[in-house]
């Protein structure tokens, strides 16, 4: 219990929240430097209200369908304000963690300190990652369709095509997820050893060896998860799809509405902006800095400059990440230590006192 409370504090330490803080500043900082005419902060007076508004209420929106989720997924085991906490943190760690580990890994070990059984915890964590596949894997072909292929931005003045890249990466991205989504489906409903097996048998090649512990670990919480879900009405499984559904729709709203407030937009242009969400995640999926941090900055223009002007492309990109990153490293801190304090009762000036060094 001690290791896991160090490794927790470590892992939301001051030093571990300025790193991304520091990257995304940079890069956004030198885009200022390369083009200041992309600057105009003073447009900021002349955005319009309503809109921002709307964002706001997105944002609300977004997270109570978190907190909803996570509380039926749990089956009311975690109360609402168990809920929150856990969804706080959960996205202060996808904030202080890389994209390509996410904050699930904490997750499991938050839900399981709110007094959850591990089985059950990994069992919840694993119900919600395949969800968020699930919807990626119905809603991506949807808009495609819809946008007629206006998805994959293109970039002219490049000595290759963005577009036709981005194509190839978000099919094969495609492909893996859905080849996961079916490998997890089949885990947790029907045959969790059958899952385990083929790992050690994939992992007893020699030049994968090295990942056969990792595959035994993985293999054995596949079970305890399958054992956790089976048998749940259909009722249980509709409501979740259905507020998974809701919280994603509103999270890719969220770059439509920031740039509605600043630039009028017709239905297809705020269709298109949805629908290119898609294809960034899928780039952002990869980021191997804590929360995507500089390549979120970097990336951004490419997938969104059509619908910006010049000089409004700063503006808009540092409003976007105050409301969906920046918040939330503020939200995570403030809930940290009142959640360690909480949870671990026996030691709560301790646990505080800690807190309280590793962020100063």
């Amino acid at each position: 219990m001690d290791q896991n409370r160090k490794k927790l504090l470590e892992n939301f330490s001051t030093r571990r929240i300025m790193i991304p803080v520091v990257i995304g500043l940079s890069v956004v900082g030198y885009m200022f430097y390369r083009d200041p005419a992309a600057s105009n902060l003073s447009a900021f007076l002349d955005a319009k209200v309503h809109w921002l508004v709307i964002t706001v209420l997105v944002l609300i929106v977004r997270d109570a369908g978190y907190m909803y989720r996570i509380r039926h997924i749990t089956e009311k085991a975690l109360s609402w304000r168990q809920s929150i906490d856990v969804i706080m943190l959960w996205e202060f760690a996808s904030c202080v963690m890389p994209s390509v580990v996410g904050g699930s890994t904490v997750a499991t070990f938050i839900i399981n300190k709110e007094g959850i059984p591990l089985g059950k915890s990994l069992a919840y964590v694993m119900v919600t990652a395949m969800l968020d596949n699930m919807y990626f894997l119905i809603v991506a072909p949807i808009v495609l369709l819809a946008t007629q292929g206006a998805i994959f931005p293109d970039v002219e003045g490049l000595s290759f095509s963005v577009s036709s890249s981005l194509e190839v990466v978000f099919i094969i991205s495609y492909a893996l997820m859905a080849i996961y989504a079916f490998v997890m489906v089949y885990a947790l409903f029907f045959k969790p050893q059958s899952v385990k097996r083929l790992l050690l048998r994939i992992t007893s090649m020699p030049f994968l060896r090295r990942w056969r512990q990792s595959a035994f670990k993985h293999g054995n919480e596949l079970v305890w998860a399958s054992r956790q879900i089976k048998g749940k009405p259909w009722r249980y499984w509709f409501h979740a799809a259905v507020s998974t559904a809701f919280v994603w729709t509103a999270r890719y709203y969220v770059v439509s509405c920031i740039i509605a407030a600043f630039i009028p937009l017709s239905f297809n242009e705020h269709l298109l902006i949805f629908a290119r969400n898609f294809v960034w995640k899928v780039v952002l999926l990869v980021a191997v800095t804590p929360g995507g941090a500089g390549i979120v900055e970097a990336t951004f223009k490419v997938f969104f400059q059509d619908f910006i002007g010049p000089s409004l492309l700063v503006l808009i990109l540092l409003f976007y990440r105050i409301v969906t990153y920046y918040l939330y490293l503020v939200l995570g801190s403030i809930f940290l230590p009142r959640w360690i304090a909480r949870v671990f009762r026996g030691k709560k000036e301790e646990d505080v006192e800690k807190v309280s060094t590793l962020q100063s």
